[in-house]
């Protein structure tokens, strides 16, 4: 039975070893073959360059996260509706819930769908890393190249190492702990931006609420720890793909909150000052550098007299 998973274990890995080993490549020979760039430059910015190319081929998927899990908080009320309803009987309220999702579209598990989607090419890359380390190349990794990735240094610290085998190095730990410290503060920052944003009132309470707290909290934890065993290289782009999932969040937060929400309020508000401010123009030497432009009371043209001839000009006298 163990050998049956492995080898679907393998059978998943390998593909994406020869992706992401491509990949690495191809960004490899753009900055150290055209760009002279060191080993260990080239191989860290292909690194992150290949976490931007997986997040954008993931965006897609991150926009349909985004939809569900406005779904998921804009349903909570009527699902603590059906739980108020049906929490003596749990069968029914399972049957209720799952009725209420397939209704609306949602999917609870959607949400997870990009991070379960990064994690086998976390896997792989991870794998490709070890076995650069050992001067074993993976995919399209040649040994030769498995070699300058193992051995190449960023801040004087080789691209493989972890603090777990720093034997005291003072610089590794000093690296691998910042770059553990970033990747779990982008990760709650981005858990909370969700969580306080973009989230109504009525979301904050409940299971789902709950479940998210959980998540707060217990993601940071968990990668802080696993970080101290992984590579630099790992962190590398764990920490890259946290900063991206940040930044796209906050795009989306910012111009398309779920209504209801802190983020959309404050959208509605500069809206608001946007239209206001389209409404006005600047003049010079007006206090506050703006005035309300306002119709002026036009002056009634001057009557000219009619042109009269001699004789009419005699009789008028």
């Amino acid at each position: 039975m163990i050998g049956f998973f492995q080898d679907i274990f393998h059978a998943i890995l390998t593909p994406l070893e020869y992706l992401t080993s491509g990949i690495l490549i191809l960004w490899h020979d753009l900055f150290h073959g055209l760009l002279h760039m060191s080993q260990g430059w080239s191989w860290a910015l292909s690194i992150v360059f290949l976490t931007v190319v997986i997040r954008i081929a993931l965006i897609p998927l991150f926009v349909k996260q985004i939809k569900n899990s406005r779904n998921l908080q804009l349903l909570q009320p009527k699902v603590r509706e059906l739980q108020k309803k049906y929490g003596h009987d749990r069968e029914r309220l399972t049957q209720e819930t799952m009725k209420l999702y397939k209704e609306t579209g949602t999917n609870p598990l959607a949400s997870c769908l990009p991070l379960l989607l990064q994690m086998p090419i976390f896997l792989a890359l991870f794998r490709t890393l070890n076995a650069a380390a050992d001067g074993h190349g993976v995919g399209f990794l040649t040994d030769v190249q498995a070699l300058t990735l193992a051995n190449g240094e960023i801040f004087g610290v080789k691209i493989s190492d972890s603090f777990r085998d720093a034997n005291g190095q003072l610089s590794v730990q000093l690296l691998t702990i910042s770059l553990v410290i970033l990747m779990t503060i982008t990760t709650f920052t981005t858990q909370r931006q969700l969580m306080r944003k973009n989230m109504p009132e009525s979301a904050l309470t409940g299971q789902y609420a709950q479940q998210q707290k959980i998540l707060l909290y217990v993601l940071p934890v968990v990668f802080a720890v696993g970080g101290i065993a992984f590579p630099i290289g790992v962190l590398l782009y764990w920490t890259t793909s946290n900063l991206w999932t940040m930044g796209q969040q906050f795009y989306v937060i910012r111009n398309n909150p779920t209504p209801g929400t802190p983020a959309f309020e404050a959208k509605k508000a500069r809206d608001a000052r946007r239209h206001h401010g389209s409404s006005t123009q600047a003049e010079p030497g007006a206090p506050g550098g703006t005035v309300v432009t306002e119709e002026q009371p036009k002056t009634p043209p001057r009557l000219q007299p009619k042109k009269q001839t001699r004789s009419q000009r005699k009789k008028g006298k």
